[in-house]
């Protein structure tokens, strides 16, 4: 009888849990099993496994080999874990070495020939190879994401023949990877492009520096996708964790992660006929989805009306909490969701209400009814709501007499207001908790009576009274101004709009 013992990983939600190959060999009548809770794929490993090793020129035991997953509760899918088993039989029937598999992590999908191919959710295995300090041995498609975690022992392979070389002595792996080139710069976009529209690009700034939510209302042209586009453009590059937890969720989905452009903020922007679970993630086994992958990120909805209600009401939660949790009879995934909507929406149902033209004959009950679809508490928080008017054909073709400011001017206005906001709390301020928001958003007196006359007169919620007060706070750290004026205050409450009371 021989045992061998390979570590692996799992996948659950963003984690990357340990599984235990365990790999006994027995005499009986020739089989191969595989268990501990393993899914389709992974039962179909035996298949691939027993042509990788013959086409390898090793020996198949011609014994009863027994594959234990362990944990088995821990529900087991994909090919991630064909090199694990394949180097568990080689172990257990003395083809390889048995000393020293346990310095190491295996990962990857075997093609009967014996090549290595690359699997998903490569990122989280790293980082918890990294924690364990264990080698990972992974497909070379993989090593580029791998080599964002710092501080990792990583052996990238080709074929089944160069892991078992390497673990025999004979032609050890070449640990010195390529490290991939951080690309910052922005190519196509910049709002330089956007003439005009100067107090839009002013609320874009606002929203940027405090990462705050921002809904844009007027007729179709006006230029709401053309400026939302261009929002991670003078969004701050990500720190280096916000970054691997951005990029650990992109790598467990079928998105496929540019390791050049990681430190990017994500934007996402999903059609308005996506589903509830495109939205926020689903599956019998668990799927980030768009809030998800915008984590630290833009999650731009156009057409905000013409989303489905209960597709927009699974917004309000991520939208306060930053995290969503789903959940299903046998297990629940949590998945970080920290991100900054901005939303775009016609003012009425053909979309030109107000237009000098004159071309809108909406009634007043169609406007209400195709506002109402936005309800009052997913209004609610969003921290400001912008007119986006159309503009002179004179703007449209010369733009501004001084000319447009660009992206990477606007971008070092926001990144120092960020820095002050970082510098005093510790984060943006849209995610200030309402006790700091009493410390560090004081009013003098006659501001808070403004405020509190705004609240009566437009019928603001008390989550608005907050929301204004951490907007002004932006407002004030672009001015560069210790404590919040009257002015700053004025701007963050004119824009409070579409929830004021008739």
């Amino acid at each position: 009888m021989a045992l061998a013992i390979v570590f692996s990983r799992g996948r659950s939600g963003i984690e990357a849990p340990l599984v235990t190959v365990e790999v006994h060999i027995a005499n009986g009548l020739p089989s191969l099993s595989i268990v501990g809770l393993p899914e389709t794929a992974v039962k179909e490993s035996k298949d691939r496994v027993r042509g990788a090793l013959l086409n390898s020129r090793f020996e198949f035991p011609a014994q009863r080999i027994t594959v234990n997953l362990a944990p088995a509760d821990l529900p087991k899918e994909g090919g991630r874990f064909d090199l694990a088993i394949a180097l568990g039989i080689l172990a257990a029937s003395g083809q390889i070495p048995v000393a020293g598999l346990n310095r190491y992590e295996c990962v990857g999908e075997l093609s009967l020939g014996g090549e290595l191919r690359p699997i998903n959710g490569v990122l989280p295995v790293a980082i918890q190879a990294r924690n364990q300090q264990r080698t990972l041995v992974l497909p070379q498609e993989n090593t580029a994401e791998a080599a964002l975690i710092k501080g990792i022992d990583i052996l990238p392979a080709t074929h089944l023949l160069e892991v078992c070389a390497h673990l025999c002595g004979q032609r050890l792996i070449d640990p010195e990877i390529q490290l991939p080139s951080i690309n910052a710069s922005t190519i196509d976009l910049d709002f330089a492009d956007v003439h005009g529209q100067y107090h839009v690009k002013r609320a874009f700034e606002i929203a940027a520096a405090g990462s705050h939510n921002l809904l844009l209302l007027g007729p179709p042209g006006t230029g709401k996708s053309m400026l939302a586009s261009r929002m991670p453009t003078i969004l701050p590059l990500l720190t280096e964790q916000q970054a691997q937890e951005t990029a650990a969720i992109t790598s467990i989905s079928d998105q496929g992660l540019d390791v050049n452009n990681w430190l990017k903020p994500p934007y996402r922007a999903p059609h308005h006929t996506a589903s509830a679970a495109a939205l926020v993630g689903g599956g019998s086994n668990p799927r980030p989805g768009e809030i998800s992958l915008a984590h630290n990120g833009t999650l731009f909805l156009d057409e905000l009306p013409e989303f489905d209600r209960k597709v927009l009401e699974v917004l309000r939660e991520p939208l306060e909490t930053g995290h969503i949790t789903i959940s299903r009879a046998s297990r629940q995934a949590d998945f970080p969701a920290r991100f900054q909507l901005i939303a775009a929406m016609n003012p009425c149902p053909c979309g030109y209400l107000g237009d000098p033209s004159g071309r809108c004959h909406c009634t007043s009950d169609q406007v209400m009814r195709y506002r109402a679809k936005i309800s009052g508490p997913l209004l609610d928080r969003i921290d400001m709501h912008l007119d986006v008017p159309r503009i002179s054909h004179e703007v449209l073709r010369k733009g501004s007499p001084e000319g447009e400011e660009s992206s990477a001017t606007i971008r070092s206005r926001v990144v120092d207001a960020r820095q002050t906001a970082m510098a005093r709390s510790g984060k943006a301020n849209s995610s200030l908790s309402a006790k700091e928001v009493k410390q560090l958003c004081q009013l003098s007196e006659p501001d808070h009576k403004i405020l509190e006359h705004a609240m009566d007169k437009f019928g603001l919620s008390h989550r608005a009274y907050h929301r204004i007060l951490k907007l002004a706070r932006t407002i004030a750290d672009l001015a560069r101004s210790e404590s919040i004026t009257t002015s700053h205050l004025s701007e963050a409450i004119n824009y409070r709009k579409l929830d004021r009371k008739a």
